[in-house]
Order: C-alpha cells, then structure tokens, then sequence
C-alpha cells in the first residue's frame, strides 16, 4: 500500500492494523506445554479431528446426560475450583492408575467441568495445576462399571502477587498489592460447628480425664447418639460468653446485661460430667487496617496468568523489598555496547535508549518504589546515570516559559499519585504525574527487554508523559485507559493544545497479549503552533510453546505495526498542496527463544520504517546540541 494512502486514512489505522496483526500471526498451534493440549482443548481432541474416542471442546462432555450402562465403562466427572471454592476455568487435570495403565490429561472448561470417560475399574489419582497456582492436592477416586463417580479439584493459592499499576508494557506489576488485594475464602476461619458424633461413656467410670489423650474415643454405635441436654446448655453459654468477649475486643459496646453465669451441671450416674473448657487469652488488640475489599483469585486484572514470558515485563516475578505499605524497587544498569563503525568520540547515534559506544557506562541507577495504603496508590523512581542528561535533551518543551523544567524534573524517572477504585468493574485507577511510557513493544528500562537495545522502529514512539491517565478494567483481560497529557514525549505543553490519546489491552489467553494505541491534537512542535500530529503503534505478542521441564523452555514472538503524520504549519501527510509529505510507516517483528528455565535467552528479529520527511528524527549532539538548540520539530 503506498504511503499516501495510510496517511489519508490513517485515523483508521488503529483498527485495521491490529485486525491484520492477529490475521496474519495468528499460530496454528499456539501453546505447548508437557503433556498438555493448547488451551481450551481437551485430551487427544482438537478443533480440526474427528478422531477415535470422545471429542470435547473447552473440557465439556459432548454428551453428559447419556445414562450409564452397567457394562459400559466408569466415568469420573468433576469441577476444577479456586481455594475459594468458586470454578475455575482451563486447568490442566491429571488421572492416573498405574494397575490399568491410564494417564490422562484434559483442560477443564470455561465453567470448570471436565470429564474422563471410558475408565476401568479401579482406584485413580486425580490432580489439577495451572499456571500461577500452586497444585491442587491429590484426590482418589474409586471407579466402578457403569458407574458416575462426581469429584471437586481444588487448586492451591494463587502464586500471582495482587497487582496495582502497570509496567512500561501495560502489564500490571506485581507490587502496590493494596489496590487489588485479595484474600481467598479458603483462609477465612468458620465459626465452629458442634459434631453430631460423640464418644460413648461408660456410665460406671468413676470420672472423666480432662487430658486431650486420655479422652474416650467415638464408637460406630453411638456416633448418631444426640447431645445430653446439659452438654447442650454448656455449649450455648460458652458460645454466648465468646462472642461477648469478642464484641469487648473489637471495641464494640457489650450489652449492659451482666453475662448470663454458665451453669456447671451436677454429675450423677446417668449424666456425663463435661470436658473442663480451657480459656485462651484475647489477642491484643490492634489498629484496624484500611479496609479494601475482599476478591477471589483471578478477579484482579490480569492475575488469571504469568505474563514475564513476554517483552519488556522483565523476569521478576516478586520484590524482597515487599512490605505493607511499601515495595522498594532498586535499578542499576551498567553495559559496553560495541558499535562496528568506532565513531572517533564513541557517541552512538539515531537512538533514544543507547548513547555511546565501546565504553563502560551506568546508563540507569534508580532508587524508589510504590505506596500502597488502601485505595491510595503512588511511585516515585529516581533517574541517575545517562539517562539523567539525555531525556531531557529530546525533550523541547522545556523551553517555552520559566521555572527550568529540565533540571526539575532530570532526575525523575517515574513520579505519581493516584487512587484506585475497587467497586468500577475490576477496578478503575485515576493517576497524575510523570508516567514512564508503555505504548510500544519495548520498555523504556533496557534491561526488561528481550533485545536490550530497540529497534528504529521502537525509538520512534515517546518513552514518557506527563499528565493524567485514566486506567479501566471492565474485565479481568481488559484495560481501557485515556491520556489527558502535555504533550508528545515533553514535561510541558509545547504550544496552546494539550495531548489526547489512549490505549486498549486486551489478553483474552495466558499466551496472546494485544496493545492497540492512539494519539493525536497535541500541538508538539516547538515555534510552529499550527503544527498537530497523529500517530498508531499497535502490537501482537504470542507465545507459542511453553515447556518448564526441557531445555527449551519457552518460544514467543511479535510483531509491531506503526503508523503517523505530521500535518499543518508547512507540512501534510500527504505531500499535496505544495506541502512536503511528513509521514512514517513502520513495522518490526521479533522471535525469541529461552533455555534451561529461562537462564538463557536469544532473540531473533528486525524491522522496516519509511520516513521521507525525518519525522521525529533525533539531531546528533554535536557541540551539545539538542532538541532546543538544533532544529525545533524535527526532534523529540
């Protein structure tokens, strides 16, 4: 397609951009894993065979109200579910039973149900993981012919910590766990319920031992034997008597009734004497906590998954700087970049993340972390190193007005506060500040990256904005999130007209994550007001096998499709008019491979842009020239 022709359609490049994106990368099989079927599909069963046996999609029976014959074969249906005990969806069940030599594996459906049909009889193992959990314990089922034997897996805990905001990719990190915090059903105490099964007494025992091993033990001829009426009344004082005691605790006003007096029964021979009640001292009591509300595992944004399998999001999966409040975050980058060309000054050129060569440099030392107290949400990232000096040399902003932005805001890599809002869908984040930029494929930290050092493609898009952005999750897969903003890549407002612009992230399975982003209106050129730009970066990541247990472990790839324009002030999009054409068009693709569990890693990949009229070319800083300095508009 000519270049002229995206120009003039280009608002519509944020969406057949990433239709064709997903069209044309989409793998024929998508996810491996040992012993495991892509997601959603079931045992031997694929979305194309028509193979022996059962054939099921997404874990459910294909006929699960066909009655059982006495000489067919047992069944062993079930519901793979959270620690919470709500169902949860596309877990890898395991049956075994070695005398039979069966070992199957399935993937449970979108509501939990998996079923295993044509078993013999015996006794089975059955064990459920997915990733991000911990394994579910072992169940053992005994199945018999023609038999429905129907089973509940329970997963552990989710391995995932809550999230709170995102990374430089959109990812929701691992730390500011208070704007999601969950806490499983599973861990909250039951009130305790008194047993039906009592021991048998024998009435001619001179007394009973209050010793825990010397207690009478329940017989089978008694277990359906009611509670004597005095050992009922006992209980129901001292379960008054706790929940007084309870309420006092809490700081709660107790009734002004004195406690009723428990009453000790008298022995006789045809009544039991009751076990003596040992009384256990009240916890002190403690400041309550901000109380945020209480979700199950996989309700917080994309929590459901492991996502350090992909491209910027590093390979961390925790922080041992955690605490309640506060995760500390420490960064130090320090590398030799080898440049072939051997520029006589070292300086690396064309490049907004790399800035000299054949020399050691602390590119990045940054100190810092995030808040999280209750529903208020904050981060703060130093910015030391070349980082320091270079981004605000791109950065023209700074030149219209007073106060010397520029050394403001140096060494401030990530700074804003915010409030998270539990009860909008899956959370609603409103946040001000200075956010480091994730609307590209690569992360504005290098080392998070698959290839380190971006492509061209990649440098083309801004590293950082100041502003507001609005971050909503109408789903646990979605995010949709506006930007109010100064402008393209500035601290300040270039010229009269703010930034617009915003991003769609969409992860509807564990291996495929979509980015789809947009900007436009800012006026960002310094001098020339009339001067508005628009832009696209849209992006599909894939991860196409995933193998814990082999040498390989994981393989992924990407794919990047960038599209903008320049319009107004001297130039157009499209060259008409007398015009020069201010154009760019650009695409990058990537295959990455990691070995022995994740210890290594390589990357394959490239890309192509089209620029005709240096649209956001950097300048060379010769003799300290700049953004300001150089050549307004032609630089970032």
């Amino acid at each position: 397609m000519k270049c002229n022709l995206i120009c003039i359609r280009l608002p519509m490049a944020g969406f057949v951009l990433p239709a064709l994106a997903i069209l044309l990368a989409a793998p024929t099989q998508a996810q491996k894993t040992s012993n495991m079927a892509p997601p959603g599909m079931e045992e031997s069963a694929s979305p194309f065979s028509t193979g022996h046996g059962p054939t099921t999609f997404g874990g459910r029976p294909s006929s699960p109200d066909t009655p059982a014959v006495s000489s067919s074969p047992g069944e062993v249906h079930g519901v793979t579910r959270y620690a919470n005990g709500l169902p949860m969806p596309e877990a890898e069940v395991v049956i075994l039973n070695g005398d039979v030599n069966i070992d199957r594996t399935i993937v449970s459906g979108s509501d939990g149900t998996f079923v295993f049909k044509n078993l013999k009889p015996g006794e089975y193992q059955l064990t459920a993981k997915k990733e991000g959990f911990a394994l579910s314990p072992t169940t053992n089922v005994v199945v018999a012919w023609g038999k429905i034997v129907t089973v509940d897996v329970p997963l552990g805990q989710s391995l995932a910590v809550s999230p709170g905001n995102n990374n430089p990719a959109g990812l929701m990190r691992t730390y500011n766990q208070s704007a999601f915090r969950m806490q499983p059903a599973s861990l909250h105490l039951a009130p305790a319920q008194p047993s039906s099964a009592q021991p048998s007494i024998d009435e001619s025992a001179p007394a009973v031992s209050t010793s825990a091993t010397d207690a009478p033990k329940p017989s089978a001829g008694t277990a359906e034997q009611p509670l004597p009426a005095a050992v009922m009344d006992e209980i129901t004082a001292m379960k008054k008597r706790i929940e007084e005691l309870e309420a006092e605790v809490r700081g709660r006003t107790v009734t002004e009734q004195p406690p009723t007096p428990v009453a000790e029964p008298a022995a006789t021979a045809s009544q039991p004497v009751p076990v003596a009640a040992v009384a256990t001292p009240a916890p002190p009591v403690q400041d309550p906590a901000p109380i945020v509300k209480q979700h199950p595992d996989g309700w917080a944004p994309f929590s459901y998954a492991d996502w350090t399998w992909m491209n910027a999001n590093g390979r961390q999966h925790d922080s041992p700087l955690d605490s309640k409040y506060f995760t500390g975050e420490f960064r130090a980058d320090v590398h030799y970049m080898d440049d072939f060309n051997h520029p006589r000054d070292n300086t690396l050129g064309g490049s907004t993340e790399s800035f000299r060569s054949n020399e050691w440099q602390l590119e990045q030392l940054s100190l810092g972390g995030d808040l999280h107290v209750g529903n208020v949400r904050g981060r703060i990232l130093t910015m030391f190193g070349l980082f320091a000096t270079t981004t605000p040399r791109n950065d023209a902003s700074t030149a219209r007005g007073q106060w010397d932005l520029r050394n403001a805001y140096r060494y401030i890599s990530e700074g804003w506060g915010g409030y998270h809002f539990d009860n909008v869908g899956h959370g609603l984040n409103i946040d001000a500040g200075i956010f480091v930029s994730y609307i590209g494929l690569f992360s504005y930290y290098n080392f998070d990256n698959w290839t380190y050092q971006p492509s061209y493609v990649s440098s083309n898009t801004p590293w950082f904005f100041n502003g507001l952005r609005i971050q909503y999750f109408p789903t646990a897969k979605l995010k949709i999130e506006p930007w109010i903003i100064n402008g393209w890549q500035s601290y300040a407002r270039t010229n009269s007209k703010p930034g617009l612009g915003g991003q769609i992230l969409w992860r509807p399975k564990p291996w495929l994550s979509l980015v789809f982003n947009n900007y436009g209106m800012g006026t960002d050129s310094l001098g020339n007001p009339g001067r508005s730009r628009i832009h696209t970066d849209d992006s599909v990541e894939i991860r196409e096998y995933n193998n814990q247990e082999g040498f390989l472990d994981m393989a992924a790839m990407s794919f990047t499709a960038d599209a903008g324009c320049e319009y107004g002030g001297g130039v157009s999009c499209t060259g008409k008019g007398g015009n020069p054409k201010q154009s760019f068009l650009g695409w990058m693709a990537y295959q990455r491979f990691q070995f022995k569990k994740d210890t290594y890693g390589i990357t394959l990949g490239g890309g192509y842009l089209n620029n005709p009229g240096r649209y956001l070319t950097l300048l060379q800083p010769i003799n300290g020239a700049d953004a300001i300095s150089g050549s307004p508009g032609e630089s970032r």
